[in-house]
């Protein structure tokens, strides 16, 4: 094959490996399908750069590089299409890059910054929603975790939107009936990053008959072990034994009210698991999809009529999620750099908004 038939893919993302989230585990599922579809997919990610601790968020690197070192990156490679992920420092130098280049790109939107921004700092949301429209607007396409998400961004300006799917590992997370987590039963499960946007206490303030058990590790982590030393906390976990933790559990807990899909709560009900949450964007989109679990504003009363839901069935609850159909819309709106069409402050071309199906 010649280098210019070669369908190179660049995808910039602030989130990369060694973190552990969904960002990471979705690009990384994607990077593979790609290029099982022949594309030639390079990464550009902190991992190429020096890199600083992000405040209050240490797990996270920011890259420590110059608009025209990533540019030069990018021209080099003589990509035949763009991918944003993210909107750190390496997804707006990349922008910037597209943008000066006149060139046609992508994005995807996948966590909900300008709310957890507000948990710490007295940003107003109008503030950081007004950046990242005016962010994702200039992409030839924005993908965004659900339905619900695309239709609070359209409420808020967003263009050219389209809702991705995700996907999960069903060889990994899977029923196992034989596992035993030596806990008193029912085992509530929850499984995620430890920090205040995943609204534990919610999850571990509930007055639940057995175990509360946490998965996880970031920086509320000895403060809530002082704070509810009756729950258990088990730290982080990955592959196979993540896989245990969900199988020997009865039901998954998900207290969060600002994470845009939660992958977990796909591996939690890969695993057998009915799922309690609130009735909010991810959480609603899932459950609503699949039937598998309770949504309620009392999470309590969710948790104890999900453990009365008894296991799952995964077969007949996770149709339609599967990391090829996330593969598939993906491919479906790369656009090839070409000419682009004008952003605000630059030159414009008309196109018709793109919405999900």
């Amino acid at each position: 094959m010649q280098r210019d038939e070669i369908k190179r893919l660049v995808i910039v993302s602030d989130a990369w490996h060694p973190q552990v989230n969904g960002v990471v585990r979705t690009l990384t599922k994607v990077r593979e399908q790609m290029e099982a579809r022949g594309f030639e997919v390079t990464i550009i990610s902190p991992a190429d750069y020096h890199s600083v601790p992000c405040p209050t968020y240490p797990e996270i690197r920011l890259a420590l590089t110059l608009p025209s070192a990533v540019k030069a990156r990018i021209e080099a490679i003589q990509p035949a299409y763009v991918h944003i992920a993210t909107e750190g420092p390496l997804g707006m130098m990349a922008r910037r890059t597209c943008i000066k280049n006149n060139w046609r790109f992508t994005t995807s939107f996948h966590t909900r910054f300008p709310e957890y921004l507000r948990k710490r700092l007295p940003v107003p949301l109008s503030w950081s929603y007004g950046w990242l429209r005016r962010f994702h607007n200039a992409a030839e396409s924005c993908l965004v975790p659900t339905q619900s998400i695309h239709d609070e961004l359209i409420v808020r300006g967003f263009e050219t939107l389209k809702v991705w799917t995700r996907g999960v590992d069903r060889e990994l997370f899977r029923p196992q009936p034989d596992v035993d987590l030596h806990l008193q039963r029912p085992v509530f499960i929850c499984v995620g990053r430890v920090a205040i946007e995943k609204n534990l206490e919610a999850f571990l303030s509930l007055d639940l008959p057995g175990t509360k058990l946490i998965v996880g590790n970031g920086p509320d982590l000895e403060n809530l072990k002082r704070k509810y030393p009756k729950a258990v906390f088990a730290g982080k976990h990955e592959g196979e034994a993540l896989a245990r933790f969900y199988a020997g559990a009865d039901v998954f807990v998900f207290p969060s009210r600002t994470d845009t899909f939660g992958l977990v709560l796909l591996e939690a009900i890969a695993s057998g698991l009915p799922v309690a949450a609130y009735p909010v964007p991810g959480s609603k989109d899932v459950i609503n999809a699949t039937g598998a679990g309770v949504l309620s504003e009392d999470l309590g009363e969710a948790a104890l009529a999900a453990l009365a839901m008894g296991r799952v069935d995964p077969e007949a609850t996770l149709q339609g999620f599967s990391w090829e159909a996330c593969a598939d819309i993906f491919e479906s709106i790369l656009t090839r750099i070409g000419v682009s069409r004008e952003v605000p402050g630059h030159t414009v071309k008309s196109r018709q908004t793109i919405s999900a199906r």
